[in-house]
Protein backbone atom coordinates (compact mmCIF):
# COMPACT_ATOMS: atom_id res chain seq x y z
CA UNK A 1 0.00 0.00 0.00
CA UNK A 2 1.29 3.02 -0.93
CA UNK A 3 -0.08 6.19 0.21
CA UNK A 4 0.58 10.25 -0.08
CA UNK A 5 0.29 12.66 2.62
CA UNK A 6 -0.26 15.61 0.48
CA UNK A 7 0.91 18.57 2.14
CA UNK A 8 1.85 22.12 1.31
CA UNK A 9 3.02 25.02 3.40
CA UNK A 10 1.34 26.01 5.99
CA UNK A 11 0.72 22.59 6.85
CA UNK A 12 -0.99 21.74 10.35
CA UNK A 13 1.68 19.37 11.80
CA UNK A 14 -1.05 17.26 13.52
CA UNK A 15 -3.51 16.06 10.22
CA UNK A 16 -0.31 15.32 8.89
CA UNK A 17 2.60 13.67 10.96
CA UNK A 18 0.06 11.36 12.98
CA UNK A 19 -1.79 9.83 9.80
CA UNK A 20 1.85 9.38 9.05
CA UNK A 21 2.95 7.67 11.54
CA UNK A 22 -0.34 5.56 11.83
CA UNK A 23 -0.30 4.31 8.12
CA UNK A 24 3.36 3.53 8.35
CA UNK A 25 2.89 0.84 11.66
CA UNK A 26 1.12 -1.28 9.29
CA UNK A 27 3.80 -3.93 7.96
CA UNK A 28 4.79 -3.43 4.49
CA UNK A 29 2.68 -0.14 3.88
CA UNK A 30 4.62 3.19 2.91
CA UNK A 31 2.96 6.23 3.66
CA UNK A 32 5.01 9.44 3.01
CA UNK A 33 4.91 13.70 2.75
CA UNK A 34 3.36 14.06 -0.83
CA UNK A 35 4.12 17.93 -1.83
CA UNK A 36 4.97 20.48 -4.82
CA UNK A 37 8.24 21.18 -3.92
CA UNK A 38 11.21 19.16 -2.34
CA UNK A 39 10.12 20.38 0.95
CA UNK A 40 7.55 22.24 2.64
CA UNK A 41 7.31 23.95 6.19
CA UNK A 42 4.70 23.90 8.46
CA UNK A 43 2.42 26.48 10.23
CA UNK A 44 4.59 26.19 13.20
CA UNK A 45 7.51 26.31 11.22
CA UNK A 46 8.81 22.85 11.10
CA UNK A 47 10.40 22.12 7.29
CA UNK A 48 10.36 18.29 6.25
CA UNK A 49 11.56 16.67 3.06
CA UNK A 50 8.97 15.62 0.89
CA UNK A 51 9.14 11.59 -0.19
CA UNK A 52 6.84 11.88 -3.17
CA UNK A 53 5.86 14.67 -5.34
CA UNK A 54 2.62 15.82 -6.98
CA UNK A 55 3.24 14.12 -10.47
CA UNK A 56 3.20 10.47 -8.31
CA UNK A 57 0.11 11.26 -6.91
CA UNK A 58 -1.81 8.64 -9.41
CA UNK A 59 0.02 5.78 -8.64
CA UNK A 60 -0.78 6.17 -5.03
CA UNK A 61 -3.35 4.00 -3.58
CA UNK A 62 -4.20 6.11 -1.20
CA UNK A 63 -3.82 10.21 -0.80
CA UNK A 64 -4.48 11.82 2.86
CA UNK A 65 -5.24 15.40 2.25
CA UNK A 66 -4.00 17.75 5.38
CA UNK A 67 -5.05 20.73 6.34
CA UNK A 68 -3.23 23.84 7.15
CA UNK A 69 -3.26 28.08 7.22
CA UNK A 70 -3.12 28.20 3.14
CA UNK A 71 -5.82 25.88 2.01
CA UNK A 72 -7.78 28.38 0.69
CA UNK A 73 -5.16 29.91 -1.93
CA UNK A 74 -4.30 26.17 -2.63
CA UNK A 75 -7.66 24.99 -3.51
CA UNK A 76 -8.17 28.63 -5.78
CA UNK A 77 -5.05 28.05 -7.76
CA UNK A 78 -5.87 26.77 -10.54
CA UNK A 79 -2.76 25.83 -12.25
CA UNK A 80 -1.62 24.14 -8.91
CA UNK A 81 -4.75 21.93 -8.69
CA UNK A 82 -4.29 20.81 -12.27
CA UNK A 83 -1.40 18.88 -11.25
CA UNK A 84 -3.99 16.94 -8.49
CA UNK A 85 -5.07 13.87 -10.03
CA UNK A 86 -7.18 11.81 -7.96
CA UNK A 87 -9.21 8.51 -8.62
CA UNK A 88 -11.98 7.74 -6.04
CA UNK A 89 -12.56 4.87 -8.25
CA UNK A 90 -9.80 3.45 -7.66
CA UNK A 91 -7.81 5.44 -4.68
CA UNK A 92 -8.94 5.81 -1.01
CA UNK A 93 -9.17 9.16 -0.65
CA UNK A 94 -9.30 11.45 2.80
CA UNK A 95 -9.63 14.67 3.69
CA UNK A 96 -8.62 16.27 7.35
CA UNK A 97 -10.25 19.59 8.35
CA UNK A 98 -9.41 22.41 5.55
CA UNK A 99 -8.33 19.07 3.09
CA UNK A 100 -12.00 19.11 2.04
CA UNK A 101 -11.78 22.54 0.23
CA UNK A 102 -9.52 21.01 -2.06
CA UNK A 103 -11.91 17.79 -2.79
CA UNK A 104 -14.15 20.45 -3.05
CA UNK A 105 -12.48 22.17 -5.90
CA UNK A 106 -11.24 18.40 -7.46
CA UNK A 107 -15.16 17.60 -7.33
CA UNK A 108 -14.83 14.88 -5.29
CA UNK A 109 -17.18 15.76 -2.12
CA UNK A 110 -19.86 14.22 -3.88
CA UNK A 111 -23.84 15.17 -2.29
CA UNK A 112 -22.85 13.62 0.88
CA UNK A 113 -22.09 15.03 4.13
CA UNK A 114 -18.74 16.64 5.21
CA UNK A 115 -17.06 16.79 8.47
CA UNK A 116 -14.53 19.57 9.04
CA UNK A 117 -12.86 21.70 11.82
CA UNK A 118 -14.99 25.06 12.93
CA UNK A 119 -13.29 27.82 10.77
CA UNK A 120 -13.40 25.55 7.37
CA UNK A 121 -17.30 25.05 7.76
CA UNK A 122 -18.63 28.31 6.49
CA UNK A 123 -16.17 28.45 3.04
CA UNK A 124 -17.39 24.18 2.59
CA UNK A 125 -21.24 25.13 3.16
CA UNK A 126 -20.76 28.49 0.86
CA UNK A 127 -19.62 26.02 -1.87
CA UNK A 128 -23.12 24.18 -1.54
CA UNK A 129 -22.13 21.02 1.11
CA UNK A 130 -23.59 19.93 3.96
CA UNK A 131 -21.29 19.67 7.00
CA UNK A 132 -21.94 17.76 9.95
CA UNK A 133 -21.10 18.10 13.63
CA UNK A 134 -19.07 14.70 13.74
CA UNK A 135 -15.59 13.78 13.44
CA UNK A 136 -15.68 11.61 10.59
CA UNK A 137 -17.85 10.60 7.45
CA UNK A 138 -17.27 8.18 4.54
CA UNK A 139 -18.76 7.97 1.28
CA UNK A 140 -17.60 4.95 -0.61
CA UNK A 141 -14.41 5.80 -1.40
CA UNK A 142 -13.95 9.54 0.18
CA UNK A 143 -13.73 10.23 3.55
CA UNK A 144 -13.57 13.72 5.74
CA UNK A 145 -12.84 13.99 9.15
CA UNK A 146 -12.98 17.16 11.31
CA UNK A 147 -10.74 18.87 14.51
CA UNK A 148 -6.65 18.10 14.56
CA UNK A 149 -7.45 14.77 16.26
CA UNK A 150 -9.32 13.05 14.02
CA UNK A 151 -6.15 11.88 11.89
CA UNK A 152 -6.71 8.99 13.67
CA UNK A 153 -10.24 8.00 12.24
CA UNK A 154 -8.68 8.81 8.97
CA UNK A 155 -6.00 6.41 9.34
CA UNK A 156 -8.07 3.53 11.13
CA UNK A 157 -10.68 3.73 8.18
CA UNK A 158 -7.68 3.09 5.75
CA UNK A 159 -6.18 0.49 7.79
CA UNK A 160 -9.32 -1.38 8.31
CA UNK A 161 -10.30 -1.05 4.21
CA UNK A 162 -6.93 -1.90 3.44
CA UNK A 163 -5.00 -4.83 5.96
CA UNK A 164 -8.93 -5.60 8.47
CA UNK A 165 -10.40 -4.43 11.20
CA UNK A 166 -7.98 -6.54 13.54
CA UNK A 167 -5.09 -4.50 12.09
CA UNK A 168 -6.72 -1.30 13.03
CA UNK A 169 -7.72 -2.08 15.88
CA UNK A 170 -4.46 -2.95 16.77
CA UNK A 171 -2.43 0.28 15.64
CA UNK A 172 -4.67 2.26 17.24
CA UNK A 173 -4.34 0.27 20.51
CA UNK A 174 -0.56 0.36 20.32
CA UNK A 175 -0.70 4.36 20.11
CA UNK A 176 -3.37 4.78 22.39
CA UNK A 177 -2.73 6.67 26.13
CA UNK A 178 -2.04 4.05 28.88
CA UNK A 179 -5.28 3.09 31.24
CA UNK A 180 -7.08 4.40 28.02
CA UNK A 181 -6.00 1.30 25.07
CA UNK A 182 -9.85 -0.52 25.32
CA UNK A 183 -12.18 2.74 24.99
CA UNK A 184 -9.87 4.46 22.74
CA UNK A 185 -9.75 1.74 20.11
CA UNK A 186 -13.71 1.18 20.91
CA UNK A 187 -14.31 4.91 20.01
CA UNK A 188 -12.54 5.25 17.36
CA UNK A 189 -13.88 1.85 15.85
CA UNK A 190 -17.15 2.61 16.85
CA UNK A 191 -16.93 5.26 14.68
CA UNK A 192 -15.39 4.63 11.56
CA UNK A 193 -17.05 0.78 11.89
CA UNK A 194 -19.97 1.72 9.83
CA UNK A 195 -18.55 3.47 6.70
CA UNK A 196 -16.39 -0.24 6.24
CA UNK A 197 -19.64 -2.45 4.42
Amino acid sequence: MQIAILTFDGFNELDSFVALSLLNRVHGWRATICAPNATVTSMGGVTVTAGARLNELPDMDAIVVGSGVRTRQIAADTALMARLRLDAARQLIGAQCSGALLLAALGLLGDGPVCTDVTTRPWIEAGGASVIDAPFHASANVATAGGCMAAYYLAAWMIAHGAGEAQARSVIDYVAPVGEKEATVERVMGVVSPFLA
